[in-house]
């Protein structure tokens, strides 16, 4: 299986979750080693009413989906040709193992991108590095997590 034709399918995987659809999650890149994704402002992930933040649990969950979604490219750069079934039932048992949230600012902004790059990426276990900006390139959180991938 040819590996941009297995992120290509990686992508739509996750956009076909219902958690990614509820925060109007769209991967706008994806590789071995890195990650981005998209989230548009919505008032109803407000954590803070009087300051209009995002919740802090969404912040944490947009670093953890784009860590995941990294991990899992890993999982294709070891695939070594083998076909998209076998794709599946790896991403069966991917799960995160422990995410830490470091949060910088307030959550403001109108749009959220949320990147990921890979430190590790063994046969068991994954290690990314996570950041989260909004649409004015301010730093908002960063983060590190750790996932299960074999």
């Amino acid at each position: 299986m040819e590996k941009s034709f297995a992120y290509e399918q990686l992508a739509l995987l996750f956009a076909q979750m219902p958690f990614s659809q509820l925060l109007g999650i769209e991967i706008t890149h994806l590789d071995g080693e890195s990650a981005r994704i998209h989230m548009p402002w919505r008032d109803d992930l407000i954590g803070n009413p009087q300051q209009r933040i995002l919740h802090g649990g969404v912040i944490s969950s947009l670093l953890d989906t784009v860590g995941g979604i990294l991990a899992a490219a890993s999982v294709v750069d070891k695939l070594d040709g083998e076909p998209l079934t076998s794709l599946k039932s790896r991403l069966a048992t991917l799960s995160t193992i422990d995410l830490r949230s470091d949060y910088l600012r307030p959550g403001k902004g109108e749009r959220f991108s949320a990147s990921a790059v890979l430190i590790r990426s063994g046969n068991k276990v994954c290690v990314c590095r996570m950041e989260l900006h909004n649409e004015l390139g301010v730093q908002i959180a960063y983060g590190t997590g750790t996932y299960l991938v074999g």
